[in-house]
Formats: C-alpha cells, sequence, structure tokens
C-alpha cells in the first residue's frame, strides 16, 4: 500500500512539472500574447526605428513572423535585420530570435507585446 502512496506522489509531481514547464515555455515564447486589436501602428515603427530599435529575426522562425504580423502593413517601417543573411546580428551578439536590440545593447528575446515594447521604448502605441 505504502509503495501505491509513493508512485501517486511521483506521478502528481511529474504532472506539476511537467505543466509548470509548458506554462514557462508558453511564456517565454509568446505563446500567450495576445494579438492587438486590429488597427494602423505605422507611427510607433516610425517610432521604434528612429530611436535605433531593430528587430533581428530569420525567414524560418515561427515566432518571428508572429511577431511581424502583429505589426501588420506597419511592419515595413521597423529596423528589421535578418539574421539568415546579415552579419550584424552575430556581431551584435543575438543568440535567439525573435531579438529587440535597443540602442543601449539590451536586448529582449522573444515575442514581445505591443504594449510591452511602447512601455520599454517611450513610443505611443497609435
Amino acid at each position: 500500500m505504502k509503495i501505491k502512496v509513493k508512485y501517486l506522489y511521483l506521478l502528481g509531481a511529474v504532472v506539476v512539472f511537467i505543466a509548470i514547464l509548458t506554462l514557462s515555455y508558453g511564456v517565454l515564447t509568446g505563446w500567450f500574447v495576445r494579438p492587438p486589436p486590429s488597427g494602423n501602428y505605422d507611427n510607433f515603427a516610425k517610432c521604434l526605428t528612429e530611436k535605433g530599435i531593430i528587430l533581428a529575426g530569420t525567414d524560418w522562425c515561427h515566432y518571428c513572423k508572429k511577431q511581424k504580423e502583429m505589426f501588420g502593413s506597419s511592419f515595413q517601417y521597423i529596423n528589421y535585420k535578418n539574421c539568415d543573411n546579415d552579419n550584424w546580428c552575430r556581431n551584435a551578439g543575438v543568440t535567439g530570435y525573435p531579438t529587440w536590440v535597443f540602442p543601449n545593447g539590451q536586448k529582449y528575446a522573444g515575442v514581445q507585446s505591443l504594449e510591452r515594447l511602447a512601455e520599454l521604448s517611450g513610443c505611443p502605441l497609435s
């Protein structure tokens, strides 16, 4: 009987561990980032670029595609470095994608909500 109880505790611990890993992965990779309401983010994207903020990513990265889609057609105003064919990324120390690189060298890896980018950059989200 004691052995069954130990196995139940072990099974419970494994389930909790897997749940924590899944939630952590979801938060870090942007699974839980809701897309913003549809709108025009041209001024916001231009402000990010004017402040020297760069998005580093790749063509094959699913999360990079998700980050781009958040801007819609306004993405054309983002200073984007394609790390598939740009040595800038390696020189800047970018090791994961997508990564937002700020002029002071600060890097923010993973999909960032537009609200978070507005908070970090000081650019109004409009």
